[in-house]
């Protein structure tokens, strides 16, 4: 059993944050202006002027960075062959995080929607489960939704969202002067809310 990924999504249906451990395939980045900035390091948009990068004009010997492999050598020293430092990017999954992040909300809002209907409003969506993972939600009276994925056969998480908002969440970002909650042009991450989120679900037992 394992935890996959973290959503925190605002009133406006707008992902403002993203956190992931286990995933077998990282997704795509979002092209530019799919997201807000400050939702995640790990799937920041790629920039069009990003896509090709030009090598240096000028070669001076004296350089301790190689141009091309990454690797930091000696001075005078023999560079080494491309082919024995560059590491095969792993797989990506066929989405770009934007177009994820907008199907995630929206299966969380049809079965909520759903369960409403046929229930009552007095039923609540909490959580639902396929073959290959399960989907754990959260939503805060100001209209804030945490959304977990896991292992299929985890238990329910959904007392980890409300201990990630009540602790990590209030500390962090609610009553950090430097987030600008709803303001619909930043997301919420920072260093603090972060780390601190990352240490809370590593601790947690069925994180392996």
């Amino acid at each position: 059993m394992t935890i996959y990924s973290l959503y925190i999504y605002d009133r406006h249906c707008t992902c403002v944050y993203y956190q992931d451990w286990h995933r077998s395939k990282p997704p795509r980045p979002s092209v530019e202006g799919g997201i807000l900035p400050a939702v995640s390091h790990q799937v920041n948009p790629i920039r069009p002027d990003e896509t090709t990068v030009a090598g240096p004009t000028y070669t001076n010997p004296r350089n301790t960075l190689t141009s091309m492999s990454g690797v930091v050598v000696a001075v005078n020293d023999d560079t080494p062959a491309p082919s024995a430092t560059t590491q095969p990017a792993p797989p990506q999954s066929g989405l770009t995080f934007d177009e994820e992040a907008k199907l995630v909300y929206g299966v969380v809002l049809s079965l909520r929607n759903m369960i409403k209907k046929l229930s009552g409003k007095d039923e609540q969506f909490v959580n639902y489960r396929t073959s290959s993972y399960k989907l754990h939600l959260f939503e805060t009276l100001s209209g804030y939704k945490f959304v977990m994925l896991s292992d299929p056969n985890t238990d329910s998480l959904r007392f980890v969202l409300r201990q990630i908002y009540a602790g990590p969440f209030l500390e962090y970002v609610v009553r950090n002067p430097l987030v600008s909650m709803d303001s619909k042009e930043r997301g919420i991450d920072n260093e603090y809310f972060r780390t601190s989120t990352d240490r809370m679900i590593r601790g947690l037992s069925v994180f392996q």
